[in-house]
């Protein structure tokens, strides 16, 4: 008897010890867990090195994942697994985000560095009074030209592109909304148009472009243009930077009557795991210092009005990546339309493509 209480006092005490042991191995796993902020961005959108700062300054480690469309980081949002604490989506999809409950709504008094956002940057469409997000990065859509092959002032506005001139010798960036938009505008009609006679008119006049295509394409486009395959290209502004630091005859020019502007932008999840930590994130990209240390880094322009000033003033002096108020005043933000209308956009872009080759 005394040998079969011996025994079962040894098993209860081997399960005290497993059951403490799998407890300090959660609460171990558990507190790592709150170190940790999983940011989810765009590929080669942050300078490594403010990660490792951040990393230093606060005593978070930083899981950083990549995506290469707004479409891809949706949908891997939508199916959950992962539960990321900080995501960088464009304007549009902020907004869908938004009407899906995805993103979780901010405490401003978390914030403080938000004060250094320019104003103009503020309150815009997609998220009136940034209940949801905070400015990143902005930039255009525009033509970039080669001095060498083309003269800039033939290329200074989009239906400029049209000229036999050009014959072969354009290429365009491969999206429907921003080939689209630059016809549209060159119509007098919104980028935002749900209007489908408004795009099959704007497709008649793509239609008439073809001639002058060389190729659409996406990320390639740097490469022939630092290499000079082609004339003229039409591209975002943060691109066309890292081209023109290859080839110095590249010039980048956002057409004065009319574009289209972007916005990505921070947003916290609504299953966020560590929001803390996210915020924390958020207020350091905030600081100016840190802020331009990043547009140096990326190449695209900062919302930031504090870190504009400490960037050299060849930079903020480019009207090419900082347009002059008579510009801006003609820039558009994309809207998120109702499916059915993107469904329309792509079926006609596919049908302008088919044709173009």
């Amino acid at each position: 008897m005394k040998k079969l209480f011996a025994a079962l006092v040894g098993i209860l005490a081997l399960c005290l010890l497993l059951a403490f042991g799998d407890y300090a191995l959660n609460r171990q796993t558990s507190q790592a867990g709150r170190r940790t902020v999983t940011i989810y961005n765009w590929g080669d959108y942050v300078d490594p090195a403010l990660i490792t700062k951040f990393e230093k300054q606060t005593g978070y480690h930083v899981d950083y994942e990549t995506f290469d469309s707004n479409e891809s980081m949706l949908t891997k949002i939508r199916q959950g697994g992962t539960n990321y604490d900080l995501v960088i989506p464009s304007e549009y999809t902020v907004q869908r985000m938004k009407k899906e409950g995805l993103v979780a709504p901010l405490d401003h008094r978390k914030l403080p560095n938000l004060r250094y956002i320019d104003r103009q940057f503020l309150n815009r469409s997609f998220d009136p009074g940034n209940h949801y997000s905070v400015p990143y990065f902005w930039g255009t859509l525009g033509i970039i030209y080669n001095d060498e092959q083309v003269n800039g002032r033939d290329v200074q506005h989009w239906s400029q592109l049209w000229n036999p001139r050009l014959k072969d010798n354009v290429m365009l960036i491969d999206s429907a909304r921003d080939v689209f938009a630059m016809a549209l505008i060159t119509q007098g009609d919104s980028v935002n148009t749900t209007n489908y006679s408004q795009l099959k008119r704007a497709q008649r006049h793509l239609k008439r472009l073809t001639p002058n295509v060389k190729a659409i394409i996406a990320d390639e486009m740097k490469m022939y243009m630092e290499q000079g395959e082609a004339a003229v290209g039409v591209t975002y502004s943060g691109d066309a930077r890292e081209m023109m630091d290859i080839n110095h005859h590249l010039h980048y020019v956002v057409p004065s009557e009319g574009s289209n502007i972007w916005f990505d932008n921070m947003v916290i999840p609504k299953a966020a795991r560590n929001k803390a930590a996210a915020y924390q994130f958020i207020n350091f990209m905030l600081e100016p210092k840190n802020a331009a240390e990043n547009a140096r880094y990326v190449g695209y322009a900062t919302p930031n009005w504090k870190a504009k000033q400490l960037l050299p003033k060849k930079v903020t002096a480019d009207r090419s990546f900082y347009p002059p108020k008579s510009t801006m005043s003609h820039l558009q933000t994309y809207r998120d339309l109702p499916l059915h209308v993107l469904g329309e956009y792509n079926d006609l872009f596919l049908e302008f493509k088919m044709f173009a080759k």
